[in-house]
């Protein structure tokens, strides 16, 4: 079949496998990380979690980023993209390695958050950048193809990065900060290969004065301007962009609530409702599998816009048939639903994002992207939190998404009747 062809095709190139082998590093160290996060602040005995306090956790966490993003688009259309990689993966292994250090001598939380935002920070340099840098080394004819190949392998990187923190937790007597370790063993190990590409190659395109650092208050503001107009003038990538913040935001409101479920709904121990979110995680990171191999194949017959309807409808009609019962099982098979979903419809979205706006622009719109993305799920989980109650069965929370979805479904099945090209 073609698909199979062309990842054949994708994987003899030289470059797209070094560009990968950085991603499947950085994104699994990424999974060890965060489920040390999720082990600490939600799971730790000492801990009387609730829906407000994973909330606020991940505002801490995330909201930065909407600040943090545009300096990252200025940057990254600026400096050289595999020094990004580099530095960026070096910086974070060291900044882990002082986390397992503060959670070792049991600090204050603010402090622990302020560590751990330093780690994730960085981390909207490195994915943005590994998004923007893909058209380097792959021609536009399989760009779709790469989309469901790299971030997906990255995906599934990462939820095998947390499947081996959960092995390592076991081992190490549920040592918290010995998974934060493996991270910073993954991150130097994306660092070093980083190294096996051409340091031009990534781009971006030379042309203008170099950024210098000192100049980059003054710049942060025109650039992002700039990348609003640029990217206002690419409708196609615009209205995708806006139908994936509202699917992320849906992802945010169940994903705070499978957290309650796991905490205290399904479990009587906190070793339990870990083993069940990490169930829960593997096999969302199934649906991601899944999503990678049909979404090349899905795009040519429906079109993007198309793929994403489907998706959204899909998602419409499963999140309250399988989530209403907030029993494990069917919430499992709504957590493979959701990863098809999810993974599917940001395939299309990136690839309407790399194949609508110019190189010189794609670091920030990539930047501007991963802003949506943090907003729309800390604001999901500020409106969970006031919705679900104590052990996260809610009724409102699963059918206000399900409206979500079926709006995105309506609006993208519009546009997609409405635009040429699909």
């Amino acid at each position: 079949m073609s698909v199979a062809r062309d990842l054949r095709t994708l994987l003899r190139l030289r470059n797209f496998r070094r560009l990968l082998t950085v991603r499947l590093l950085s994104q699994s160290a990424d999974g060890v990380y965060q489920v040390a996060l999720a082990a600490y602040v939600v799971f730790s005995p000492e801990k009387q979690t609730s829906a407000a306090a994973i909330a606020s956790a991940m505002a801490v966490l995330l909201l930065p980023y909407s600040l943090i993003g545009p300096f990252a688009g200025v940057l990254l259309d600026r400096w050289p993209r595999r020094q990004v990689f580099l530095y960026g993966n070096l910086l974070r292994a060291s900044l882990a390695s002082c986390t397992a250090l503060l959670i070792l001598a049991s600090v204050p939380d603010w402090l622990f958050y302020a560590s751990a935002l330093c780690v994730t920070a960085v981390n909207r340099f490195v994915l943005a950048g590994l998004s923007a840098a893909l058209p380097r080394v792959v021609d536009d004819e399989r760009l779709v193809v790469a989309n469901s190949l790299s971030p997906t392998a990255g995906t599934l990187a990462a939820t095998a990065g947390g499947g081996l923190a959960f092995v390592v937790r076991l081992v190490a007597d549920e040592s918290d900060a010995a998974v934060v370790l493996l991270g910073a063993v993954l991150y130097l190990l994306s660092a070093l290969a980083s190294l096996s590409l051409p340091r031009a190659l990534l781009g971006p395109d030379p042309g203008g004065t170099p950024l210098r650092l000192r100049a980059a208050l003054t710049v942060t503001a025109s650039g992002l301007v700039a990348g609003l107009r640029h990217l206002g003038e690419r409708t196609r990538a615009a209205r995708a962009l806006a139908a994936m913040t509202v699917l992320r935001f849906c992802y945010g409101a169940l994903t705070v609530m499978v957290l309650m479920l796991c905490r205290y709904a399904w479990s009587d121990g906190d070793s339990d409702g870990l083993a069940l979110l990490g169930l829960a995680v593997g096999v969302s990171g199934a649906g991601f599998f899944v999503a990678a191999v049909m979404t090349p194949w899905a795009v040519g017959r429906l079109g993007r816009y198309g793929w994403i309807t489907a998706c959204a409808g899909s998602a419409a009609v499963l999140v309250p048939a399988l989530g209403l019962s907030f029993t494990p099982a069917p919430m499992l098979i709504a957590a493979f639903v959701l990863g098809v979903v999810t993974q599917g419809s940001k395939i299309a979205t990136d690839t309407v994002v790399q194949t609508s706006v110019d190189d010189s622009f794609r670091g920030r719109v990539f930047s501007l992207y991963d802003v949506l993305f943090n907003v729309a799920f800390v604001g999901a989980a500020g409106v969970a939190a006031l919705l679900l109650p104590p052990d996260g069965r809610s009724v409102a929370v699963v059918t206000g998404v399900a409206v979500l979805y079926a709006t995105v479904a309506v609006a993208m099945f519009r546009r997609r009747y409405t635009s040429s090209g699909g």
